[in-house]
């Protein structure tokens, strides 16, 4: 269906009532690689004590075994949902064996030189949990499997339905008017969308946290990153090396042409992509020479999960629902904000400012007007992106939108000033200050650039003597935070109960494979 432009003000509209922000959800998903006392990736298990990582709703692996991922539920506010995840990683903490730690990094700990000792997520016997770690098999002949050890944060986020009414009500378009309640909401989430993209500079800029790596992680590959001292690379005014051309990134799905103008094109994108096939991954083949299976397919995509994007249009899966099954049943439910880097200082990667920020940022871009975004203008946004990633720090730092060249201060302070209204009324609807305080932290991050993460990344870094020291250090700390945090007696059995629960539905699921991986995956194939 195409959906005609929104006519919605480029400013906070008077009409919008604090009122009509109540009831917005959030929940965070954050990862954090497994680290060996000696600062090396873990090759030990996933910890038994937790759990399944299969079937446990909180605590689960991504990528690698050693890449740990807490999920927490959707809460009404900033705090219960950082207070949730922070009793996530004190429970994983204390059943870490052997001295691990959690890395609290986005670019990974120590590697070693054997791409194999990045060992594959196992999901167990089950056909499910064997189809997972064959995608994960196929993204590591894909892309190589460093690059499944970057971590970040993702940041789920969800706007009440009477907001969506009362926008509805205002709009002056027919066509707007007469679309259903869902419908509708997803016209607007694609809206928030697209402008999240515009403006992914100014998350890069002042939450990026990734401007040096550990040089193990540039291991056979060329780059144009220089020593900062033993063992590290950087760029001197880097923000996010995780969001550039070492992190999350791979050219067969720059040729996508995956657009978010409007649901149905998306969905069309995404299942074009997941159903063609592409020479590079087709020459990889599908069989080892043993007649293992070594990716799920040559496809673009294996699966839908497998396109990297700065922030994806969300719906919850039912039972046997593809994720753009979801989308297509029920439109969107919720955006996912995953250009965020791990936070090294906050102990479980995110802190109150940065959260507050993301939800005043994501109100902004639903609130604005938001046209189709087209291929000249993604073309700058990305070289935007570059600069920023790159230099963002740099004293002749560019951005341009609309034509117009912005020195990267000027241009974050035009937007800060703008989200100015929307932080006020957060506040109100929560009666609280922290969207207000949160702003005035990103200020004075623009206003001195050496208060930036990425800046004190650099400085730490230099201090304590590399990546690895620093890291180390910051493990540390956050050790000794987890050590302290009181679990109260309902929390710690909960989760107790939940890792007895959840090995027990991975049990289940194994005995009730009725037919043979070959045969599952052929299916799928």
């Amino acid at each position: 269906m195409n959906q005609p432009e929104s006519t919605s003000q480029a400013v906070l509209p008077t009409w919008v009532d604090s009122s009509l922000l109540q009831g917005m959800l959030r929940g965070i998903e954050r990862e954090s690689l497994r680290m060996q006392s000696n600062g090396f990736l873990s090759q030990a298990d996933h910890p038994k004590a937790l759990g399944s990582a299969l079937t446990h709703p909180h605590i689960t692996t991504d990528y690698s075994e050693a890449l740990m991922e807490f999920i927490t539920p959707p809460q009404d506010s900033i705090a219960k949902t950082l207070s949730y995840l922070t009793d996530i990683h004190a429970v994983v903490h204390r059943h870490l064996e052997n001295e691990e730690r959690l890395w609290p990094l986005s670019m990974p700990c120590m590697l070693d030189n054997e791409e194999d000792n990045i060992r594959l997520a196992q999901y167990g016997s089950s056909n499910i949990g064997r189809f997972k770690t064959l995608y994960r098999h196929g993204l590591g002949i894909r892309y190589g499997r460093r690059m499944q050890t970057i971590s970040g944060v993702h940041y789920n986020l969800s706007f009440p339905d009477r907001l969506f009414s009362a926008l509805q009500q205002q709009e002056t378009d027919p066509h707007l008017r007469q679309l259903s309640a869902q419908d509708y909401r997803s016209h607007r989430y694609f809206g928030l969308i697209r402008n999240f993209i515009r403006l992914t500079p100014l998350v890069m800029f002042l939450l990026g946290a990734s401007p040096s790596v550990c040089k193990c992680f540039m291991t056979g590959r060329e780059h144009h990153l220089l020593p900062l001292l033993k063992g590290t690379l950087y760029l001197p005014y880097a923000t996010a090396l995780r969001m550039g051309r070492f992190g999350y990134q791979n050219s067969a799905q720059k040729q996508l042409g995956i657009h978010y103008n409007d649901i149905q094109g998306y969905l069309d994108g995404l299942q074009k992509a997941v159903k063609t096939p592409y020479a590079d991954f087709s020459r990889l083949g599908l069989n080892d020479a043993q007649g293992e299976p070594t990716q799920i397919n040559d496809h673009v995509l294996q699966i839908e999960n497998e396109y990297y994007s700065l922030v994806r249009p969300k719906q919850v899966p039912q039972a046997g629902e593809t994720p753009s099954e979801a989308l297509a049943n029920r439109g969107v439910g919720y955006v996912e904000l995953r250009a965020v880097d791990v936070n090294p200082y906050s102990p479980i990667g995110i802190d109150e400012s940065s959260a507050g920020f993301l939800e005043v940022l994501a109100l902004y871009c639903l609130l604005q007007d938001s046209p189709a975004l087209l291929d000249a203008e993604q073309e700058q946004i990305e070289q935007n992106q570059a600069e920023v990633v790159n230099r963002g720090r740099a004293p002749n730092a560019h951005i341009v939108e609309d034509g117009q060249d912005y020195q990267i201060e000027a241009w974050c302070q035009k937007h800060l000033d703008a989200m100015q209204p929307f932080a006020e009324l957060l506040d109100q609807a929560n009666t609280t200050q922290l969207y207000v305080q949160a702003l005035q932290l990103m200020q004075q991050r623009i206003d001195e650039v050496d208060h930036t993460l990425s800046a004190q990344v650099i400085a730490d870094t230099l201090t304590h003597g590399g990546t690895w020291n620093f890291g180390s250090v910051m493990a540390q700390q956050h050790a000794a935070v987890y050590e302290q945090h009181q679990l109260n007696p309902e929390t710690q059995a909960y989760f107790d109960e939940l890792a007895q629960t959840s090995l027990q539905q991975q049990q289940q699921l194994e005995q009730d494979t009725d037919i043979s991986f070959d045969e599952y995956l052929a299916h799928y194939r």
